[in-house]
């Protein structure tokens, strides 16, 4: 069956010819060959949830900035090479908000003729460069420490230097902790990759600390030797945020997400079967397609009730969904092969 395309939008306080209501930082569109539908409150929610992650990352950059400041304070009166080296990080774990903070600026512009998905991609771009970042903050801290192992050097001042540890760690601890969970409440995983560099970078302040106690007992190769192990833990994150990075360009979504949605969509009144279903991330916002098999002799408007009841289904049962594609398909006469099922249901040898 066939609808023309026609677009309109309506506010979710006044009646609608098929009540429902819709929550906040959600937006959809609709499918019935095709059929959309988009409300001012999702793209509000939208814009919202950028906002709370350029704040994350404006917090994030303060913090850091503060810690990295009273660590050169130390370095200039101690002479520690580790230290240093953990300033030099912390400066630039600080600095990497610069490229998740015009990502998120220009995930917030509006989609254009030349860009129909707007820019959200830009967050994952910026995902890229964080894994880039910590990959080289890895070589770094090993090299630092096989210098250190070939050249040990006395350090003064060992309890500032230990003071000036504990702050690093404190600092980026909070500042990981921070990042994380706004990155997960808004879906970002290149904001949650950025708190995980956050967290290596505390390893690595802490490395600092047990270097200055070897060193207060006159073991001087107690410093280099423990760098070794951090940069192990650095390269283990890394592996943990270039894999979720990665799988989030790749267009990667969790499995259990899409068996949700499978659910929210058999349980609709009306859908014989679901078809086609996909999902993907373009930024920190989910996007979903999926064609829904309805009676063959349902009218247009049964169908598009139907879809309608479909979308607010998904609406409800997926997190972090802005927004959607709904298609009605009339179920096939007996005998007839389904195209849709077919591809849905086709797994490759």
């Amino acid at each position: 069956m066939s609808d023309p395309q026609h677009h309109h939008e309506h506010p979710h306080t006044r009646p609608h010819p098929h009540p429902h209501r819709h929550t906040v930082r959600h937006r959809l569109a609709h499918l019935l060959t095709p059929h959309s539908h988009q409300t001012a409150d999702k793209v509000d929610g939208a814009l919202e949830s950028s906002a709370r992650g350029i704040r994350a990352l404006w917090v994030s950059l303060a913090v850091l900035g503060v810690t990295a400041l009273a660590q050169a304070v130390v370095v200039a009166v101690s002479g520690s090479v580790a230290l240093l080296g953990d300033t030099v990080h912390n400066a630039a774990d600080a600095l990497t908000a610069v490229p998740l903070g015009i990502a998120f600026v220009l995930g917030r512009r509006a989609a254009t003729r030349r860009f129909t998905y707007g820019y959200g991609r830009a967050e994952d771009l910026a995902g890229l460069v964080i894994v880039l970042t910590i990959a080289a903050s890895a070589a770094f801290a090993g090299w630092t420490a096989v210098e250190r192992l070939l050249d040990p050097r006395p350090v003064r001042h060992v309890p500032a230097v230990a003071v000036a540890a504990l702050v690093g760690f404190a600092g980026n601890e909070w500042v990981a902790r921070y990042r994380i969970r706004v990155g997960r409440s808004i879906g970002s995983a290149a904001l949650v990759a950025d708190g995980l560099h956050a967290r290596t970078d505390g390893f690595t302040s802490l490395a600092v600390l047990l270097g200055a106690g070897g060193s207060a007992l006159g073991w001087r190769l107690a410093d280099p030797l423990v760098g070794l192990a951090i940069t192990a833990a650095i390269v283990l994150v890394l592996r943990d945020a270039a894999r979720e990075v990665f799988r989030r360009v790749l267009d990667a979504v969790d499995p259990a997400l899409v068996d949700r949605a499978e659910r929210a969509l058999r349980e609709v009144a009306g859908v014989r079967a679901v078809g086609e279903l996909r999902l993907r991330w373009i930024g920190h916002r989910l996007r979903a397609e999926v064609a829904v098999v309805v009676d063959g002799e349902a009218t247009v408007r049964q169908a598009h009730a139907i879809a309608v009841d479909a979308e607010h289904a998904l609406l409800h049962a997926v997190p972090g969904l802005t927004a959607a594609l709904v298609h009605a398909d009339p179920a096939p006469t007996p005998g007839e092969p389904d195209p849709h099922l077919a591809l849905a249901h086709h797994t490759p040898a």
